[in-house]
């Protein structure tokens, strides 16, 4: 449906809600650093005593920071890489579904009693301990070598405010884990240069923040052991967990924040994907400081930009997607997908209106990436309304199941 349009520009249509929710919950969480050498390497011990979980004092995390011949601290040259599966899914770091409902029965994600009880929270000895992943980081042109979990971990705190609500964080956390276990299990080293790693540093796979860097993001002190502990505790508590459907790891898009729904794969990839459907997400509009944009340019920039004349007619929307985003637009007397419009402009969406008015024009739009996935801030939103990770993911994804990434990987060396 297509709401009123003038000769100065055209709005689409579009239905939301604004949801408050809870105030969020405070964790205090202490620990301290200490050094530990060893031949060939060295390993950075972060001993976190996390309150309510179990960990007694002094007792070291399962996540101790571990760096494969000391790349972590930069003390040897060592290649980075990024996580990413290719195709038409360069946005991947930038990454919501509302009408599929939580199973009683997963994986099982690993939380303490303050937080949502899913499963069972005793984990196997699986062998992951021993995975790493190969880390490409691009502005030192070397590759960090991490333990899966670490790099999960770095990833974490990329992609997501580490001030988001614990259960959001774990649904980052999944989706992460997702997305690297489906590249390993396929071999996959695209958009790596050289292919020496698994994965890049960057948006063409996963924001990823190196080890020492992630020590020295914050001052020491109360700060830094809080926010790592609070990046642990999301990694642990959802330990080995990915999304799977079919019995594979899905890829786990993800973005900043939606226009009020989220996007069929189809619909900006021209690729359908059964996981990846339109849902609403009501939460962005209310928290999100990316809702609402604004851009300002000529309107000669504007056709130039677009590569047409002007033909003196108003541009024409002639469909929007079930995500409420434009799907076709005429400009110029071309047509172009809201996508095309949106990445030719550097637009923040492809839901957009615009006005054209003494040769200037404004360009509002709504919601903040590709739109298909996980929304980030619809993620925060309902962990603020309670809900939990795996509430969340099962919205965000449709008809997916947890699992454990062991089984996967397992499966993926015998084939």
């Amino acid at each position: 449906m297509i709401g009123s349009m003038n000769k100065l520009g055209f709005k689409g249509w579009r239905r939301r809600r604004a949801v408050k929710g809870p105030h969020r919950a405070a964790h205090a969480i202490g620990g301290r650093l200490w050094w530990v050498s060893f031949a060939g390497g060295i390993v950075l011990g972060v001993a976190l005593l996390l309150a309510g979980i179990g960990h007694s004092a002094g007792s070291r995390s399962k996540l101790d920071i571990e760096a494969d011949e000391g790349a972590a601290l930069g003390l040897q040259p060592a290649p980075r890489t990024t996580a990413t599966s290719g195709k038409a899914v360069s946005e991947l770091s930038n990454k919501r579904d509302k009408t599929s409902k939580p199973s009683s029965s997963t994986g099982g994600l690993n939380q303490p009693s303050a937080s949502k009880s899913t499963g069972p929270t005793d984990k196997p000895h699986t062998g992951l301990e021993k995975l790493r992943v190969h880390v490409y980081l691009t502005k030192e042109g070397r590759v960090e070598t991490v333990p899966l979990e670490l790099y999960v971990r770095g990833v974490l705190a990329g992609e997501m405010p580490v001030d988001f609500e614990l259960e959001a964080l774990k649904a980052q956390a999944v989706a992460a884990r997702t997305y690297i276990v489906r590249r390993l299990a396929e071999k996959d080293r695209s958009g790596v240069p050289g292919g020496q790693a698994d994965v890049t540093d960057t948006i063409d796979h996963q924001v990823y923040v190196p080890l020492k860097e992630l020590v020295d993001r914050w001052p020491a002190g109360e700060e830094r052991e809080a926010t790592l502990g609070k990046l642990t505790r999301a990694v642990e508590e959802t330990q080995g967990l990915v999304l799977t459907y079919g019995g594979q790891p899905i890829e786990a898009a993800f973005f900043s924040t939606s226009n009020g729904y989220t996007e069929n794969a189809e619909d900006y990839w021209q690729l359908s994907v059964p996981y990846l459907r339109s849902v609403a997400s009501p939460w962005d509009s209310a928290i999100s400081p990316r809702y609402k944009q604004t851009v300002q340019m000529g309107e000669k920039e504007l056709y130039r930009k677009l590569g047409v004349k002007d033909d003196g007619k108003a541009p024409r929307v002639l469909e929007l997607t079930d995500g409420r985003r434009v799907k076709s637009v005429v400009v110029g007397g071309e047509t172009f997908t809201g996508r095309e419009v949106r990445e030719k402009l550097g637009l923040a969406s492809s839901e957009f209106s615009w006005t054209i008015q003494d040769g200037e024009v404004t360009i509002t739009t709504l919601g903040m990436g590709h739109g298909i996935g996980m929304s980030q801030w619809g993620a925060d939103g309902m962990a603020k309304e309670g809900a939990s990770a795996e509430q969340i993911l099962l919205h965000y994804y449709t008809g997916v199941k947890l699992e454990q990434a062991y089984k996967l990987l397992a499966a993926s060396s015998d084939s």
